[in-house]
């Protein structure tokens, strides 16, 4: 079965950020980028259990087509997964700013090997 749109944006977002990660020369922006590529995975996930007129499996008879809740449930994980590593990595910034005096990963690197 061919790619459709539904799961072509979440991989280019992906490929994207993934650039932007290994190009941003400032730590805030390599954070933004993670969490983007965080998403995009999500969303990819999201986009694969996706079915056009899947009804939530509630009810007595099942007759008809259903969405499949395991991938939603473990994408909420994910999500909250992902927050916590976004404030780790927001908590790691404030003490680089708070010592070094700056978010640039070059001016860390030469303050660092003085």
């Amino acid at each position: 079965m061919p790619f459709q749109i539904i799961e072509i944006a979440p991989i280019a977002l992906f490929f994207i950020s993934f650039y932007g990660l290994i190009s941003s020369r400032k730590i805030i922006n390599s954070i933004i980028f993670v969490s983007l590529m965080e998403m995009a995975v999500i969303l990819f996930f999201l986009s694969l259990g996706f079915r056009a007129g899947a009804l939530p499996p509630i009810g007595q008879s099942l007759d008809y087509v259903v969405a499949d809740p395991l991938p939603q449930a473990l994408m909420i994980t994910a999500i909250i997964i992902g927050l916590a590593v976004t404030v780790v990595n927001l908590t790691m910034l404030i003490t680089l700013c708070r010592q070094y005096k700056t978010t640039d990963w070059d001016a860390i690197k030469t303050k660092n090997m003085e």
